[in-house]
């Protein structure tokens, strides 16, 4: 599996890593990966390699960007990464680990559970995370949404859905049956279910803290819809407040209340990943959290799921990194990325591109990053 390296005095290599099955990688996301890469190793001060060949030979030491959270923790070592120095994303021990599923806990005792499973987690989360279970079986997932329809409506979500697909919503219980039949268990078995109270006039956090070489980086924010070239209301890009430092530096700024509650959530749901799943780690962190109200016009607030790769905030992650490692005097900066489909737009002064062309899937797009200068609300 690893590659041939050889010691050198010289600086380290980047490689971008992607898993060979994984067919949901686009062209523009695999130019976007190699973009950021390339940022990183400037960053760092090393050599960018392009896609990792296992074939080819490396000058030690290594630095990997995957294109998805890796699992388990011993094929990460394989491949000579041994902690978060050696990545930029992260390593778990089991793979819904790196899915929805982790986030909430099992109805029951008598639940069924994969392998790996922590009950530890769901009891530091219980607090910051939305009402809602996990199943691993069709009997689990119809007992749970039974229960939570008792509240209100119902949405079921698939374990891997990205950006709001794999998802629709129960009102009652036949709609409950029905689509846990079109799921099925197989699916289940595989990877499980989120089942969750479904939320209006939902607003969502992003949540995050990235780490190289010593530099960290922790931010908050929210994110941007756009439209692609269907018409189809997507990702448009993120808006960070990002500190240098730790969860405490971010919370020493002067964010609203709400983003603060965020910031405090995502923290707690960090920490539980952590020390509940031995093994795992990770340089990149990112929690989408949400606050909604459900059909009686409560409030909810929580930790929706957790991305521990590259991800679609990381265009404005590298630039604050690279802003600080510019300016050590530096202690908070905003950042953004911005995707725009379509015809390419003007764009604005600072911007860094990381990927215009034509993607044979979703068409013509633009995606940069920008930096401004941070000001007290």
């Amino acid at each position: 599996m690893a590659a041939k390296v050889s010691s050198s005095d010289a600086p380290g290599v980047v490689v971008v890593y992607t898993h060979k099955e994984d067919g949901r990688r686009r062209m523009h996301e695999a130019s976007t990966h190699s973009a950021l890469a390339a940022r990183i190793a400037r960053l760092k001060g090393w050599e960018y390699a392009g896609e990792f060949d296992p074939s080819s030979s490396y000058r030690l030491p290594l630095y990997f960007v995957p294109s998805d959270t890796l699992v388990p923790v011993d094929f990460a070592r394989r491949l000579g990464i041994q902690d978060e120095h050696h990545l930029f994303g992260g390593v778990v021990p089991h793979p819904f680990i790196a899915t929805k599923t982790i986030t909430h806990s099992l109805l029951d005792d008598h639940a069924d559970a994969p392998q790996g499973w922590s009950r530890e987690f769901s009891r530091y989360t219980k607090d910051v995370v939305l009402p809602g279970y996990s199943a691993f079986s069709i009997r689990d997932a119809m007992r749970a949404g039974t229960r939570l329809l008792e509240q209100g409506a119902v949405r079921l979500k698939r374990a891997d859905g990205i950006g709001g697909l794999g998802q629709s919503v129960a009102r009652n219980f036949a709609q409950l049956d029905e689509q846990l039949a079109a799921i099925g268990q197989a699916e289940l078995e595989h990877a499980g279910l989120v089942l969750e109270l479904n939320l209006a006039n939902i607003k969502t956090y992003s949540v995050g803290q990235v780490r190289i070489d010593g530099q960290t980086a922790t931010y908050c924010g929210t994110q941007d819809l756009t439209y692609n070239n269907n018409g189809q209301e997507v990702y448009g890009g993120s808006q960070l407040i990002i500190a240098r430092g730790d969860f405490d530096a971010l919370l020493q700024l002067a964010l609203p209340q709400e983003m603060q509650v965020a910031v405090s959530q995502a923290r707690t749901y960090h920490a539980a990943a952590l020390a509940s799943y031995h093994g795992m780690f990770a340089s990149r962190c990112n929690y989408d959290v949400a606050r909604g109200e459900d059909e009686h016009g409560r409030i909810h607030a929580g930790v929706l799921e957790q991305s521990w790769r590259i991800g679609g905030a990381s265009g404005a992650e590298i630039a604050a990194l690279e802003a600080f490692h510019a300016n050590p005097s530096l202690k908070e900066i905003c950042a953004s990325t911005t995707e725009v489909y379509g015809e390419p737009p003007e764009l604005p002064a600072g911007a860094q591109v990381y990927f215009q062309g034509e993607d044979p899937d979703v068409g013509p797009l633009t995606k940069f990053s920008r930096t401004n200068p941070y000001a007290n609300p």
